[in-house]
């Protein structure tokens, strides 16, 4: 697009992705809190993820027609406005229907349709562009989306029901009659309980207070700030290899999109296939270990990524040998990123159901998964942001090499972070007699 579609100079092109990919990450970051906070507002989640997938087709959209580069950033500001609604909203979701003992199998499902799209994106559309033209690669995410918003049209929300009663219930501080005219589960022992306050006279504050002592409790536990941590390094990590892959892959190898969307499509499949057995594993044996191993795996696979087509490697500079090691290396790399993929959103699930239990009155379940999401989105969006951020300036400063070194160190850091403040072991489960 950039090139012959807008007519801008080859030497402009890594320098204009790094911008755009930057921007959708800086938006992402302003926008998941304001979205939570309008979420919290709306008894039902369907219609925010209406509102952020009919954002996302018009923001697509108007990138596909951008004649010129102040609309291509304008259509890229829309998409990721959009694009944050539907993660915040869309795994809160989730999370508010799965038990504790199941969340990280069901994250790592819900990951591998994540990776699914993340392939289907550049193989599919490279392909169909080389193949067949500039709109045929554009009716792909245009489809999809259209089907996705007939998909929220059907669906089934579980539990929309239950809020509105236990809301009611917590409000007035008094029992809400079931349908046969008992009282629920939720009726207090006690009949004489002094009245409270009038939401006209407290309720406002009381909220805030809530909110802000919720933020609080979260942003000082240590778990949650490594759960975060991770998310943002991912987050980064991935945002700044499709930053600069097609670029040193035209530069190494002289490919152009077909061969370029292959690359994506092996460091994506093995995701897919291996995104739910990973978050089986991390519901039997913790979060720690295979996280802590996938951060030191990736060390060595992210070096020998970046030594085809550097000077001061030439055994693997020749072009068999250095496209075989980018490719294996690439495989494996993709094979890995399931260990480390979503352990920041499934940590904190867990911190914020162990939180619920000790004080229900200060994390109730929908609102405060709407925030733990928000907060997901905000440290995936800081490393949309960083990541095209430092590995396009390193790439363009000491070339693709150095960059992966960066990103090797990095890595290593956050193993060292993972192996302290990870969860050792899984939340043992209940028996319900014991309850």
């Amino acid at each position: 697009m950039l090139e012959e579609r807008l007519h801008l100079d080859a030497s402009q092109t890594q320098t204009y992705t790094t911008a755009l990919l930057a921007t959708h990450g800086f938006i992402g970051l302003v926008s998941a809190p304001i979205v939570a906070h309008l979420a919290e507002k709306t008894p039902s989640q369907k219609k925010p993820l209406l509102i952020a997938l009919a954002g996302c087709f018009m923001g697509t959209l108007m990138i596909a027609l951008a004649p010129s580069v102040w609309l291509l950033f304008l259509g890229r500001i829309l998409q990721s406005m959009a694009g944050a609604a539907t993660w915040v909203v869309g795994f809160a979701l989730l999370a508010n229907n799965v038990d504790k003992k199941h969340v990280g199998q069901s994250m790592g499902t819900a990951m591998s349709f994540v990776t699914a799209g993340i392939v289907g994106g550049p193989t599919v559309s490279g392909a169909l562009l080389q193949l067949f033209g500039y709109w045929a690669a554009w009716s792909l995410p245009l489809v999809v989306l259209v089907l996705d918003i007939v998909a929220r049209l059907v669906m089934i929300e579980p539990g929309v029901g239950y809020s509105k009663t236990d809301s009611l219930s917590k409000c007035t501080g008094t029992s809400v009659p079931s349908n046969d005219g008992g009282p629920e589960e939720s009726t207090a022992l006690l009949s004489d309980a002094p009245p409270t306050a009038s939401p006209d006279d407290s309720g406002l504050e009381s909220k805030h207070g809530l909110k802000q002592e919720y933020y609080r409790a979260m942003l000082s536990e240590p778990r949650v700030l490594t759960a975060l941590a991770n998310v943002v390094v991912v987050s980064s990590l991935m945002s700044g290899i499709n930053n600069t892959l097609p670029v040193h892959l035209r530069q190494a190898f002289g490919w152009k999109s077909l061969l370029i969307s292959m690359m994506f499509f092996c460091l994506q499949v093995p995701n897919i296939i291996l995104s739910g057995p990973s978050g089986w594993l991390r519901d039997r044996i913790g979060i720690r270990g295979p996280t802590v191993f996938g951060w030191l795996a990736m060390i060595p696979l992210l070096l020998l990524l970046g030594m085809p087509g550097d000077s001061h490697f030439p055994w693997a500079g020749g072009p068999a040998a250095g496209k075989s090691i980018f490719i294996s290396s690439l495989i494996a790399l993709g094979s890995i990123l399931p260990l480390v993929r979503g352990v920041g959103a499934v940590q904190l699930a867990y911190v914020v159901k162990d939180m619920e239990a000790k004080d229900p009155h200060l994390f109730e379940a929908n609102r405060s998964n709407l925030r733990v999401f928000s907060m997901t989105e905000v440290g995936y969006s800081v490393g949309m942001m960083f990541g095209p951020l430092l590995t396009g300036s390193l790439f363009e400063g000491v070339g693709f090499f150095y960059m992966t070194v960066a990103l090797a160190i990095t890595c290593l850091l956050q193993a060292v972070i993972s192996w302290r403040w990870l969860d050792t072991l899984p939340t043992p489960e209940i028996p319900e007699a014991s309850v």
